[in-house]
């Protein structure tokens, strides 16, 4: 009798899974190659090999890595975050179809199904995450899906995702997940149950800053389904982008146990300081999806919004003050972003849904980068020093 292999662990995986050798080559070379000779008797237009059919061999390491770390049976890579949604979306939906939506979507996902899907003629109700009761009055006998995020964009808000994969389950839906903010490091949704599991890959995957990528992980039968849509829709991602994404990966695990770490100590930093009105950020006892988020992560991710008490204005001081943190969109990477989500992520959201959503112009929203916390919580606190009045400061 031979003994079970033993299981690697995550960061094991992240740096071998995948690999192959390459005439002894450390890396995986990029294939730097639009087409590929045929094997005589080819007939399937599938086994055609052409980097606009996402099956160079850059391609297949870098699926075969992220099926393993994310515990699905397939995946495939595109061209962006929004490429890896808008094409889940036309490949598992149907004309005539219905879905259920998390209500705090990030704004390109939501302009995709207010616009782009209802052109198509599916129809979206939108849901409480947080509110799973309330969730069978939007059923109807055409709804086919129900679509979540691990935590929302920009205010961190933590859906009963447990009851997500019950609900889809019971009443034959298929449950589709954009796990980019917790990252695989932090949430594995497929082994939750759930069906797909979406990621931008610009963000914590790739890490870097340096390349845009999305990526779909789940069962074959509808990785397969997306990848021929994918493959109309032409949304490919070169093999200089696999490779680049591919590196990103393996520091995966290292990275994001930092940007945990510095995204908590910076959250505390910003909860303890008087000119600070609300911080929203899952790992605080005080935030509502608290309990929840911690059942099912292993940390809270490095994002966090909050607000001022002096609103926009100090808002844009505040940003000025700072010297580490860089203003500019995304998330993810080794250095830290800021921003104002009312100008970026959900500039496309007319202003009275962004505020029903909770996201008010003044909201500020932080992305932590893996530099020392004990700087980062030094930067902000002199420039929330800077925002009180010379004898509160002095006090």
């Amino acid at each position: 009798m031979t003994e079970s292999k033993r299981p690697q662990g995550l960061q094991t995986q992240l740096v071998h899974a995948g690999e192959h050798d390459y005439n002894g080559a450390v890396t995986t070379p990029i294939f730097q190659s639009a087409t590929y000779r045929e094997e005589p008797g080819t007939t399937r237009y599938a086994d055609v090999r052409y980097v606009r059919l996402n099956n160079t061999p850059n391609h297949d390491v870098l699926c075969q890595k992220l099926a393993t770390i994310c515990e699905g049976s397939s995946a495939m890579v595109m061209s962006s975050g929004m490429a890896a949604i808008s094409n889940t979306f036309m490949a598992l939906l149907r004309h005539g179809d219905h879905i259920l939506a998390q209500d705090c979507l990030y704004g390109g996902t939501r302009g995709f199904l207010t616009r782009e899907a209802e052109r198509m003629g599916i129809e979206v109700s939108f849901i409480d995450g947080r509110w799973p009761e309330s969730w069978s009055q939007h059923l109807r006998p055409n709804t086919r899906m129900i679509y979540v995020e691990a935590m929302t964009n920009p205010l961190v808000q933590v859906a009963d995702l447990a009851q997500v994969v019950t609900f889809s389950y019971n009443h034959g839906l298929l449950s589709v997940i954009d796990n980019t903010f917790a990252s695989p490091v932090n949430f594995k949704p497929l082994k939750l149950g759930f069906d797909v599991e979406i990621h931008s890959a610009t963000k914590y995957l790739g890490g870097h800053s340096d390349v845009v990528a999305g990526a779909v992980i789940g069962q074959r039968r509808f990785i397969d389904d997306i990848t021929r849509t994918l493959n109309h829709t032409g949304g490919c991602l070169d093999p200089h982008a696999c490779f680049l994404l591919q590196r990103g990966m393996k520091t995966l695990g290292l990275r994001v146990k930092a940007q945990n770490a510095g995204a908590m100590a910076i959250a505390k930093t910003l909860l303890n300081h008087s000119a600070v009105a609300q911080v929203h950020y899952a790992g605080l006892p005080s935030h509502p999806d608290h309990a929840i988020a911690s059942d099912l992560f292993k940390g809270f991710g490095g994002v966090l919004s909050f607000e001022l008490h002096g609103g926009k204005p100090h808002a844009m001081a505040l940003i000025e003050a700072l010297t580490l943190p860089t203003l500019a969109p995304s998330l993810g990477g080794v250095e830290t972003l800021i921003t104002l989500p009312a100008t970026s992520s959900h500039a496309g959201v007319p202003a009275d849904e962004r505020l029903k959503m909770g996201i008010t112009d003044g909201l500020v929203r932080v992305a932590v980068g893996i530099e020392d916390p004990e700087d980062l919580c030094h930067d902000f606190r002199q420039a929330l020093d800077s925002l009180l009045p010379k004898e509160e400061e002095q006090a």
